[in-house]
């Protein structure tokens, strides 16, 4: 395996795993009344609820990333998560990780995610969720990473990612498993 296929391949790892060990990072920009302010923060949208959104730290030079959180749709119609941007990345999309056989694929949904109505759907590693390809930079522990979603029927919010470790699978603050207080 070539070095560069072995960094995008330790860079996708890194991003969506759900089990890997936590890498020291430096400092971040942002300081701890900032970032819990963001943290865990629940923001509505009509009949959509979005919490618990996090990202995780990458390495340097990471070519990907990604980002998770949980969607509740309270309203009596479904809707559908079709597009999101951010600046961190040249290119953000929806994503999904499937076993197909003994193999897991990841693949793009075209097509958006939808968001039944009276149901809550899960972003999170190893699930659906976004993909930040050609980062601009490092996501540093502790940043705050805003990401514009759009919905087919909601509109367009953003939403602020709280950079958890390199082996986050939940947003800061929440005890290990324990996503349920952030949904």
């Amino acid at each position: 395996m070539t070095l560069r296929r072995s960094a995008i391949a330790m860079a996708f790892l890194a991003a969506f795993s759900p089990a890997l060990p936590v890498f020291a990072h430096e400092g971040h920009s942002h300081d701890a009344t900032e970032t819990a302010e963001h943290a865990g923060a629940a923001v509505k949208l009509g009949a959509l609820e979005i919490s618990g959104a996090f990202t995780r730290a990458t390495l340097p030079n990471a070519p990907v990333g990604g980002g998770f959180f949980t969607i509740t749709n309270t309203g009596t119609e479904a809707d559908r998560l079709v597009s999101v941007t951010t600046d961190i990345a040249r290119e953000a999309q929806i994503h999904e990780m499937a076993m197909e056989g003994d193999v897991m694929k990841m693949r793009q949904l075209k097509d958006g995610l939808e968001i039944p109505a009276g149901e809550t759907v899960a972003l999170e590693p190893g699930g659906f969720h976004l993909m930040f390809m050609g980062l601009n930079g490092t996501i540093k522990e502790g940043d705050v990473v805003p990401v514009t979603l759009t919905f087919e029927k909601a509109g367009t919010v953003v939403v602020d990612l709280v950079a958890g470790a390199a082996s986050a699978d939940a947003p800061a603050g929440c005890e290990h498993g324990d996503k349920a207080s952030h949904e």
